[in-house]
């Protein structure tokens, strides 16, 4: 069983810029896809990145050109570079495990999560 944990959220204003970190720890981690998702007060899941074992890279509308995605399989991390951060990307932001590599933009696809850490955009 694979554990996730993200860091790396806060508070930003807008135009600003964060990077979110995703430690896997256990199972399959090198092997699986892995993607970011973000859920608004209120809202559903929406899928924002995800990133294959060897770096093919998959997007959301919403963060494509903003948002990079990366990882790094010897410290088994994760990483989401936001940039030009918008009052509507105020969320929690998740990491998953796609250990089937199918589906990215499906939150069902995903076969573990982490807890989650908040990233607030606001002046």
């Amino acid at each position: 069983q694979v554990h996730l944990a993200e860091s790396g959220g806060g508070l930003v204003q807008p135009g600003g810029a964060l990077r979110l970190s995703c430690v896997g720890s256990g199972g399959t981690f090198n092997r699986d896809a892995m993607g970011w998702f973000r859920q608004p007060p209120g809202k559903e899941r929406e899928f924002i990145a995800a990133i294959e074992r060897f770096g093919d890279t998959w997007y959301g509308d919403s963060v494509k050109g903003r948002f990079t995605v990366s990882r790094d399989n010897i410290r088994n991390t994760v990483y989401l570079q936001m940039t030009s951060l918008k009052p509507e990307d105020t969320a929690v932001y998740y990491c998953a495990g796609n250990s089937g590599s199918v589906g990215y933009d499906v939150a069902r696809n995903y076969d573990y999560w982490g807890q989650g850490t908040q990233v607030t955009v606001s002046s």
